[in-house]
């Protein structure tokens, strides 16, 4: 039997060829496993919470990953994925830097907010600043904040709390440009300011219930006679300028605590706090609903083409008394979380505001007005030490250490916390 060697020997290579490719491919599938495999042991060690973001439901986009950012940081990388931001809780943090002007650098601060001048001993209130807890805020920028404003027209309209805050804003633009007065009214208590260089303008315009009101009272607050309170017509001094402004600051609140005589459709319905005068006692409440509700509705309807907030009225932190029966706020410091709670009246106010701002915006966004809300409530009532106090006047202690003089625990030192009212604003001016 003859043995044909040559197709043996062809046989048996394309045996071994065979045998080479499996054991190939047996090894390939190996390598393949056994670096899944460790790549799976070091996903577990280092995020076991990555591990499972791994799996999406079908059509969904995978979920933000979380991203540590430096503190010094203002911008971030446009490719992080950001939630949005909750710029209105937070706390106050340490400051060292102290605020960007003070009261010898900008002459624009009335008397009774000068509190460094008037004599204030204490400076420690100044170096604190506002600090969202789920983002970052970046410190106000009056340069790029102008430069956005070229050939635009502010308002901030409502009553002293406004015009405490336009001097904060004033104040923080001046670092670039000095305002010129070019208008105010007879009372100088509406006022406007125009920066040259960029052909824009600020008013603060006074306007307390932002509805028709005659009023009878002084400087300090004394008043002769009931309010007259036309609920049902808005005051004119702001809505005859409305459709020329591009941006507003609309608020209100306080005012609507002092004794008034309610007016509607030309008729007087009723009072607060009018004893003696035969007239339905309807009390506050029934007054602020009404007027919110006008107010808001001249608003979500008026087809207004700029950037409007509403913002929500801020509470006080007398102690002791009110305004006018010895109310002090001796606080020095932050308060701590839990250890300043919202005065009754304040919760009331702020209830009517949000009630009726959340019918307005549904409102207004069919209507394509832009419409936001402007919430400082927790932002300054952890700071009861930001207040004038005694030294809404020059030197109150000077001759008596312990004279008995009005305390003022209801606007703000300037410079001081109302400042970063002005971070919050720009950023949503800017990002929005």
């Amino acid at each position: 039997m003859r043995v044909n060697w040559k197709s043996w020997s062809l046989n048996k290579h394309h045996h071994l060829l065979v045998k080479f490719a499996v054991a190939i491919l047996f090894v390939g599938l190996a390598f393949r496993l056994f670096v899944s495999r460790s790549e799976g042991f070091a996903s577990d060690l280092e995020s076991p919470v990555l591990e499972k973001k791994q799996v999406q439901e079908p059509g969904l986009k995978p979920r933000p990953v979380p991203v540590e950012i430096p503190d010094n940081e203002d911008q971030l990388p446009i490719d992080i994925i950001t939630e949005r931001c909750d710029l209105f809780t937070g706390d106050w943090i340490p400051n060292p830097s102290g605020p960007i002007y003070t009261n010898k650098s900008c002459p624009l601060i009335e008397g009774h907010q000068n509190c460094m001048r008037n004599g204030r001993p204490d400076s420690g209130y100044l170096y604190w600043k506002w600090n969202p807890r789920d983002c970052q805020l970046p410190q106000f920028n009056a340069e790029r904040f102008l430069d956005l404003m070229r050939n635009k027209a502010w308002a901030l309209i409502g009553d002293s709390i406004s015009r405490n805050h336009v001097q904060s804003l004033l104040c923080m633009l001046s670092t670039v440009e000095r305002p010129v007065e070019v208008y105010h009214d007879e009372e100088y208590k509406s006022k406007r300011w125009h920066f040259p260089s960029y052909n824009f303008t600020i008013s603060n315009i006074w306007s307390p219930f932002l509805v028709k009101a005659a009023i009878f009272e002084d400087n300090d607050g004394v008043s002769t006679a009931e309010v007259q309170l036309h609920l049902d017509v808005l005051d004119k001094t702001w809505t005859d300028v409305y459709q020329s402004l591009d941006y507003m600051i609309i608020s209100t609140g306080k005012w609507f605590l002092k004794a008034a005589i309610y007016h509607e459709n030309h008729t007087i319905v009723g009072c607060h706090i009018c004893p003696g005068k035969n007239l339905t006692e309807l009390g506050f409440v029934y007054a602020y609903n009404k007027t919110l509700h006008y107010v808001m509705d001249f608003i979500a309807t008026s087809k207004h083409k700029g950037l409007i907030f509403f913002r929500t009225s801020t509470p006080d932190h007398f102690e002791n008394g009110e305004w006018h029966n010895g109310g002090i706020c001796p606080k020095t410091t932050p308060a701590k979380e839990g250890e300043v709670e919202i005065k009754d009246l304040n919760k009331i106010l702020r209830n009517v505001e949000l009630e009726e701002f959340e019918k307005a915006a549904a409102k207004a966004a069919d209507n394509e007005v832009n419409l936001k809300l402007l919430d400082f409530t927790n932002l300054l009532l952890s700071r009861p030490d930001g207040h004038p106090g005694p030294y809404r006047q020059f030197q109150p202690l000077a001759e008596n250490k312990t004279a008995v003089v009005q305390n003022d625990c209801l606007h703000w030192c300037l410079p001081g916390p109302i400042d970063f009212w002005n971070d919050v604003i720009m950023e949503m001016v800017v990002n929005g």
